[in-house]
């Protein structure tokens, strides 16, 4: 197991200086964490979602090879920044599909139904991502961990070690962090 990921932060450590191959070796190596994550992501969001795991992952990759200025530290590190591009890819298709001012192709739903709809569904990943980026402002690293613990399915101690603190930090950040975003999404009582 060590030397699997010792193996995928040297191949990140080439790409991310500029070496292509490294980025054909590396893409086998962490197909089934994207996967993992992707799929992590896609059990949060409601059945029949446009977006599959596998357009996820598609999409996420596209995206980390289009930021080459991006230096990978470690595999956490990729992980972590791999986490934030699929949330912000899920929160952009939320954000469309909200406000979208007619269905298209979507399933007519009576209008004393719609409110348990996947319009709410938009919502609430759009609320979710409003409140992470205030708390964000508030506390960046707090901010951090819930995106890592939350969206990347990060260990505490992972976290830990892509943050460089220690774990108790992450658990006491991590434990604050989601008291606070329930009371953000609850309308701050």
């Amino acid at each position: 197991m060590e030397s699997a990921t010792h193996q995928v932060t040297k191949l990140l450590e080439k790409w991310s200086g500029g070496d292509e191959t490294a980025l054909e070796q590396l893409m086998p190596l962490v197909h089934d964490e994207l996967h993992r994550l992707a799929h992590q992501h896609m059990r949060r969001e409601s059945p029949g979602h446009v977006l599959q795991t596998s357009a996820l992952i598609n999409e996420a990759y596209l995206r980390l090879v289009d930021q080459p200025q991006i230096r990978f530290e470690n595999r956490a590190h990729f992980f972590g920044i791999a986490a934030r591009l699929m949330r912000r890819i899920l929160v952009d298709d939320a954000r469309k599909r909200n406000s979208a001012k007619r269905g298209g192709s979507m399933i007519q739903v009576p209008l004393d139904e719609a409110g348990a709809t996947v319009a709410d569904q938009a919502a609430n990943v759009a609320a979710l991502d409003d409140a992470l980026q205030r708390l964000e402002e508030i506390d960046k690293r707090q901010g951090q961990i819930v995106e890592l613990r939350f969206f990347g399915g990060l260990s505490i101690e992972e976290t830990a070690r892509v943050l460089d603190v220690s774990p108790g930090i992450v658990m006491r950040d991590w434990t604050f962090a989601r008291a606070w975003l329930r009371n953000e999404m609850a309308g701050g009582l």
